[in-house]
């Protein structure tokens, strides 16, 4: 391939790397804004509404970006300025977040020593909430008497009982590998799983042993027995604020704000705000509020629950949800059509290059969708930039591969009569080999398209909105009608693309190079 044929993937790169680096400073241009995260578990998203109340009652303006994960995706916010408070555990803070430290041998045994070690990493970390919610064991009450199981150790004598444990704590340093060596447990049958979609799976007996929260208002609504940690091995988790230390500098009156709630909560009162909203359909913005109106005598106005208010919450919801969602698809689809198809052409071109671009793409293709996500985690923030990145980099491999297989199909007397008439390459690629090789071209990017609008939805769990939010929402519920607010849409958006593909290949193909 010629030099020419270089130029507009050298361009395509500088604007793929330009479009992010606007994306990532338009994300974090508002340095004015507070912004609160939360964990995607019920007591995480309740604890992230009432520091955002607090921060707002100083007169600052606050976002919460709920439910972005687990441990590490909250942390990594943290560190890189993403959110500037969050409420963790200290059970957690110990085994995972301060875990280099103790490989490097320094002793952090107490609350003290895990402030100092924090605020070697620019953080602050606040004395306890009031409420320890330490993991456990647990079973439905019915089973237990049945087999005989009160403490973790009985489990021991039943290898038949199926265990439904959450994918966090399946892989935490605290978690179910080190919980089985410390047991000697034999070789279980272990499911990974939502930890909100183990108490259905309780409920309908399809697992017998999950892992819980102690606060949680399902231990009592579903009637669970929380087994004895008889050998000690759960750790005490008490509830603390984690904020970046520079935020006393930027907002002291937020930072004492955020501080004010310590001591506050006890284990019945976090129980029963989880209660309200899991069982009881509250809203986290409403429990958090009423708590801080009774026991910091703040103000904090409720949100309307009546039947219009919920419509006009739905269609701004949907509105909202489908906005962000069409702008994580048609970016990313914009961006992967300039970048693959020069990608497909320089391919089709160079067999030696073409062999390796096909093979990165498709290294790429096989990656773990929510793991490309967690990557692109500390190079773009949280929200939508790394989204954008992800699928980006999903849409590459069928560009790509439709570009090259629609190029190197090309009949050989085709090719050889556009030569025989003196048309330099160049215009060979834009007046015949392009024009040929455009059905399948756009049956890459349909597949693109789809392929986006489907995964784009895991973008919630870093804050990217989008039609993952109600479903990610309704499964910590457990409301059918909000995962079907999100799956319903993103069914349609996948069904109009396909048809939205077809009107264009008819508009833009000739009807004899169109795909039967």
């Amino acid at each position: 391939m010629n030099s020419n044929s270089t130029k507009p993937m050298a361009r395509n790169g500088v604007a793929l790397l330009l479009a992010m680096f606007f994306l990532n400073a338009s994300a974090q241009a508002d340095q004015n804004k507070i912004q609160i995260g939360s964990k995607s578990f019920t007591e995480s998203v309740i604890l992230g509404e009432v520091l955002t109340h607090l921060a707002r009652s100083t007169g600052v303006e606050a976002e919460h970006r709920a439910e972005l994960g687990g441990t590490q995706i909250l942390w990594q916010a943290l560190q890189a300025g993403d959110i500037d408070a969050y409420v963790d555990y200290t059970g957690t803070i110990r085994e995972e977040l301060l875990s280099d430290v103790l490989k490097q041998g320094v002793e952090v045994r107490s609350e003290r020593d895990m402030q100092e070690q924090m605020a070697k990493k620019q953080v602050i970390m606040s004395d306890q909430l009031g409420f320890n919610n330490t993991y456990a064991l647990g079973m439905r009450d019915s089973v237990a008497i049945a087999k005989n199981i009160s403490k973790i150790s009985d489990l021991l004598n039943h290898q038949d009982l199926e265990f439904g444990i959450s994918d966090e704590f399946m892989e935490r340093k605290d978690g179910w590998k080190q919980l089985a060596i410390k047991y000697r447990f034999p070789k279980f049958d272990v499911k990974t799983m939502d930890h909100n979609l183990a108490y259905r799976g309780l409920e309908r007996n399809s697992i017998q042993v999950t892992d819980l929260y102690t606060t949680d208002a399902e231990i009592e609504y579903y009637r669970l027995r929380v087994l004895e940690d008889d050998k000690g091995f759960f750790p005490t988790y008490y509830a603390v604020v984690l904020m970046r230390s520079d935020l006393k500098d930027r907002f002291p009156k937020v930072a004492d704000a955020l501080l004010s709630i310590v001591g506050k909560i006890d284990s019945n009162t976090m129980t029963a705000m989880s209660a309200n909203v899991r069982l009881d359909r509250e809203l986290e913005t409403n429990v958090a509020a009423e708590f801080l109106n009774k026991n910091l005598n703040l103000n904090v106005p409720l949100a309307q629950v009546d039947a219009s208010a919920e419509w006009r919450r739905f269609f701004w919801r949907l509105a909202t949800n489908t906005k962000e969602h069409l702008f994580l698809v048609l970016v990313s689809l914009g961006l992967a059509i300039l970048s693959a198809i020069p990608l497909g052409v320089f391919a089709a071109k160079n067999e030696h290059a073409g062999n390796f671009i096909l093979s990165i793409v498709g290294v790429i293709q096989t990656l773990p969708s929510m793991a490309l996500l967690v990557f692109m985690i500390p190079i773009f923030g949280l929200g939508a930039v790394p989204a954008i990145a992800a699928l980006f980099f999903y849409s590459l491999l069928p560009i790509v591969r439709n570009t090259y297989a629609g190029l190197t199909q090309i009949p050989t007397p085709t090719r050889e009569s556009a030569e025989v008439i003196g048309l330099p390459s160049s215009a060979r690629l834009k007046l015949i080999e392009l024009p040929l090789a455009m059905p399948s071209i756009l049956a890459g990017i349909k597949t693109a398209a789809v392929i986006n609008v489907g995964t784009a939805t895991i973008g919630a769990l870093i804050g990217a909105g989008g039609y993952g939010a109600p479903i990610l929402t309704g499964i910590r519920l457990s409301s059918i009608s909000l995962i079907l607010q999100g799956a319903v849409p993103a069914a349609v958006m996948a069904v109009l693309v396909q048809y939205l593909f077809s009107w264009f290949e008819r508009w833009c193909v000739s009807p004899g190079l169109r795909l039967k």
